[in-house]
């Protein structure tokens, strides 16, 4: 309802956005009227209506004349005419609108409970406003406390002073009726004012305190709804709701206003739909209404025959099974019928939820790396091992005698590479006619469990047979 510059006092009233009836929104009060007429110019010849709608605590309006033509816009604070005193209100609409809103509250322009404007609101009258204003909290506990003790059956709800601060009405609920006769004498001796008690219904009493209902927005009683109308649990059967009384009823305990709001759509919807107590006759039983979609044109049905499960079936199915029941024919079964209407389901979207797992944080991750990797080396030596012994068979079936020679030459390029770097020792060739046998043998390798490297006297040797 309100702007976003608009901020309350102590008393939970809204001060506004000060725009003085030019707010965007309609300004921040209860049961506000938008003025569609404001920019609008009268016909020639014709006088502005000298009647504005003052508005007081928790929505309460009333009509009053502006015998002495005041210049009034909407949001000015005025003095007007109270029983007895005078009392304190904020304009909330002028100008043409105020017939069709006293048309609507079938009020009359002549009539005698259209009071009058005495004057502007002057500081003085706004400073004993807002100190009668302030006393409205504690009055309404001290109020609860004299119910208390006197044992009423009533619901002291709201508090409201008069601008002068001479009187005081206090709002209550109550089922019976109460004599609160000693209430009334004990009130005026506590706050030595002049006491007046109305009685308001629960939907009323709702409206004046406002609130938010269960689908998240401000109550319509609070906002625009004015005319309350009667309820009945058979506009809530009519739209296929749960008869719980927890989830129908509003912040008033009654069954929710807005149960109405569509209530002719789906009557109108209903028409074509058969009566919920017609039973099917099919080739396997009697089959029994369960419940419907009014929308989507669907129906529920269940058999004892053929156990409790329900059937889904169409508007156009069930009119055709109704209409072969009257000819004196047997519809198929249950099972037959929904499998004509079972439809694949087209999924238009991706899920993208169950694409990763939401716990694959949670356990510690293993390091499947580097057992991979000596796999993979482990396979790869077997490999070229087994192709070496199978080339070195068929070098030694076609030259044995050169078995060595082959092995050696073959043995230095297919070396597999080592990760330990090796010393390797300078050699000296051997001697061709083997004179110097034991000079290569001089300088030991050094021991090392690995494979070792061939030396330069097979070479010698091979070349010495040869």
């Amino acid at each position: 309802m309100g702007c976003n510059s608009c901020s309350t006092d102590k008393s939970g009233k809204p001060n506004g956005c000060k725009s003085n009836g030019s707010c965007s929104t309609g300004s921040c009060d209860k049961l506000t009227v938008f003025d569609w007429l404001s920019n609008m110019a009268l016909p020639s010849g014709q006088t502005p209506l000298n009647i504005v709608e003052v508005r007081f605590k928790n929505g309460r309006k009333h009509f009053y004349r502006n015998t002495n033509n005041f210049q009034l816009s909407i949001g000015e604070i005025v003095a007007v005419e109270g029983a007895p005193g005078h009392d304190i209100g904020t304009v909330s609409l002028t100008g043409e609108l105020i017939r069709v809103q006293m048309k609507k509250k079938k009020i009359a322009e002549d009539s005698d409970e259209v009071k009058k404007i005495y004057r502007k609101a002057t500081v003085r009258d706004i400073e004993i406003w807002q100190k009668a204003r302030d006393k409205e909290v504690e009055t309404q506990r001290r109020g609860r406390e004299i119910l208390g003790r006197l044992n009423l059956k009533m619901k002291l709800s709201d508090v409201e002073y008069q601008g002068d601060g001479n009187k005081a009405t206090f709002y209550y609920t109550a089922e019976d009726r109460v004599d609160f006769r000693q209430l009334i004498k004990d009130l005026a001796s506590a706050f030595s004012v002049r006491i007046e008690m109305k009685q308001v219904g629960l939907r009323q009493e709702a409206a004046r305190l406002g609130g938010v209902g269960s689908c998240g927005r401000e109550l319509c009683c609070s906002t625009w709804l004015t005319d309350f109308r009667k309820v009945n649990t058979a506009s809530a059967r009519y739209q296929q709701l749960s008869l719980n009384p927890q989830k129908l009823a509003g912040q008033c305990g009654k069954l929710k206003c807005c149960l109405n709001f569509e209530l002719d759509s789906y009557l109108d919807a209903l028409k074509g739909f058969p009566k919920q107590d017609v039973v099917l006759d099919t080739e396997k039983g009697k089959a029994t209404f369960v419940k419907m979609d009014i929308f989507k044109g669907l129906l529920w049905y269940n058999s004892k025959e053929e156990g409790f499960k329900w059937y889904k079936l169409t508007l156009e199915q069930v009119n055709e099974v109704i209409a072969m029941n009257k000819r004196g024919e047997k519809a198929p079964s249950l099972e037959e019928l929904e499998s004509e209407t079972a439809v694949a389901t087209k999924i238009d979207f991706e899920n993208v939820v169950g694409q990763d797992s939401l716990t694959r944080f949670d356990k510690p991750k293993t390091n499947n790396r580097r057992r991979n990797k000596r796999k993979n080396s482990g396979a790869k030596k077997r490999g070229n091992t087994s192709q070496k012994n199978t080339e070195n068979k068929q070098n030694v079936t076609q030259n044995p005698n050169k078995q060595n020679q082959g092995n050696s030459q073959e043995n230095k390029p297919g070396k597999p590479k080592r990760r330990r770097p090796q010393n390797k020792h300078k050699q000296q060739g051997g001697n061709p006619q083997g004179n110097n046998k034991n000079e290569g043998n001089k300088q030991k390798p050094r021991r090392n469990n690995r494979r070792k490297k061939p030396s330069g006297n097979s070479d010698a040797n091979t070349n010495k047979d040869a």
